[in-house]
């Protein structure tokens, strides 16, 4: 299972990379033909569809992907649930639209709530091929599928921009791209699409996806929260500055965390079925690996944010640096708790994320309320960060004790990074202020960041192994040569 596992995240990373450079090449593109005000009405829709996403198969993938069995005798019962869902879900948005729309202060994005929430339709046709295709460890197949969906994405959203369709050139591409997958993830998983209902079948599901899909809708409403309290207190404008810092802050989440989220749930699903210490050495490896990835990053994006922004969106964006290095420290928590539920999915716990996400949730509208009122943009950010490392790293890591896996190891093995990141981030905010060259920040900064935390977060016995394997490379190549 581990090499399988390995495979699909080494495709899933591939990939959401290869994914994610294309959006952030359209993104380029796109914010050099749009204006802050388009930015700010495609936030408010994209609010209410991420909430919907999340929500709307009532957790169907997820537990396609976990089930304990055969997958032929619940799909068809699966796939009748998560269409169900889908156009109840997506009736109710199309009549609460408006209001959304008036309360994130922009009631001329009710039109763009309704056409990009019709994906959640298109999710809940696919739900089950997509589970089927993660259980696989078919990763492979499903990046292959998004690619192309992606493309037809690219080339409308581009296509529209320029032919002056603002807003609506980022909606209609999002749903072309969903329309696309659908179709190609129904041939390419082989799974036949039928409608058909099991009760007890139907109980097994709704009882583990329930739990699950309303824990990710609290999620993707405290995450999403900032943007509708941003635009009701700020302004359309502030809240165009405003996504676009919670969009680069969003890289990390976007492109490793949903690439461990597609092996995360089978592989731990798979351990739970084996030794009870399989799960607790599982979390042992792959927590600290996951803070020895983002630390860095996070360290780069509150160090270097100014001139991150300036040379890849220009000087009319550099107010959106100022909330970029406290939504950095959010980025850090939603991978940590990401990882957490997933774990926690796995051992067949999803009703975790609801309590975890809805303590969040409930300590983070205030805090962006009198941020955002105190503050500005900086101060929603501000209140943001708090929140995410006061209550919901604390929290996640509490739940994961009860659920019978030792947090000592794990904090024992983050300290190095986290040690690490903070001395590259020092030395990156230190060389920044004399340079007064953005590039040059980015260039020099940002590779004296990289070469103090490997220093840092790599143990001396293992630069010392390092450099022993380094000479004999060298020795091995020279004795070819001699």
């Amino acid at each position: 299972m581990g090499q399988r596992a390995g495979r699909g995240l080494g495709w899933a990373l591939i990939g959401n990379l290869v994914f994610k450079a294309g959006s952030f090449a359209i993104s380029l593109v796109l914010v050099r033909i749009l204006v802050p005000h388009d930015f700010g009405l495609y936030a408010v829709a994209l609010a209410a569809n991420a909430f919907v996403i999340h929500v709307n198969d009532m957790g169907m993938i997820a537990a396609t992907v976990q089930w304990r069995g055969r997958v032929e005798e619940m799909a068809a019962t699966a796939t009748t649930l998560a269409i169900g869902f889908s156009l109840g879900w997506y009736a109710l948005f199309w009549m609460a639209a408006p209001v959304m729309a008036d309360v994130a202060g922009s009631p001329e994005a009710t039109p763009l709530i309704r056409l990009l929430t019709l994906t959640i339709v298109l999710d809940g046709i696919s739900a089950v091929s997509v589970g089927v295709l993660q259980r696989r460890f078919q990763q492979d197949l499903l990046m292959k599928v998004i690619a192309i969906g992606f493309v037809f994405s690219a080339v409308l959203s581009v296509s529209l921009a320029l032919a002056g369709a603002g807003a609506y050139s980022f909606v209609l591409g999002t749903l072309a791209q969903a329309l696309v997958v659908t179709v190609l993830v129904l041939r390419t998983a082989r799974v036949p699409f039928r409608l058909g209902f099991d009760r007890k079948i139907a109980r097994r599901l709704i009882s583990f996806g329930a739990p699950l899909a309303v824990g990710l809708g609290i999620e993707s409403v405290l995450l999403y929260s900032d943007s509708v309290i941003v635009g009701h207190v700020l302004g359309t404008v502030v809240l165009g500055y405003y996504l676009l810092a919670f969009n680069i802050s969003s890289w990390v989440p976007g492109l490793v965390g949903t690439a461990v989220r597609y092996v995360s749930i089978p592989a731990f699903s798979r351990l739970a079925e084996g030794e009870t210490d399989d799960v607790a050495v599982g979390v042992q490896r792959t927590l600290p690996m996951m803070i020895a990835v983002v630390a860095p990053i996070a360290a780069g994006f509150v160090a270097l944010s100014p001139s991150l922004v300036h040379v890849l969106y220009g000087a009319d964006w550099a107010p959106a640096a100022e909330a970029l290095r406290f939504l950095a420290f959010v980025m850090v928590a939603r991978m940590f708790t990401a990882l957490v539920f997933d774990i926690q999915t796995g051992l067949g716990n999803t009703q975790v994320s609801i309590w975890v996400n809805l303590v969040w949730l409930l300590a983070l509208l205030p805090a962006l309320w009198l941020g955002a009122n105190a503050g500005g943009m900086q101060g929603a950010a501000l209140g943001h960060a708090v929140v995410a490392f006061a209550v919901a790293i604390p929290v996640a890591a509490w739940m994961l004790h009860r659920a019978g896996v030792p947090m000592g190891p794990v904090l024992r093995k983050i300290g190095r990074p986290v040690l690490a990141g903070v001395a590259a981030g020092g030395v990156m905010a230190a060389l920044a202020i004399p340079l007064e060259s953005p590039i040059a920040d980015l260039a020099v900064a940002g590779t004296a960041g990289g070469v103090v935390y490997l220093l840092v977060v790599v143990p001396a016995s293992g630069r010392a192994a390092c450099r022993e394997q380094l000479r004999s490379v060298v020795a091995a190549r020279r004795a070819v040569k001699a």
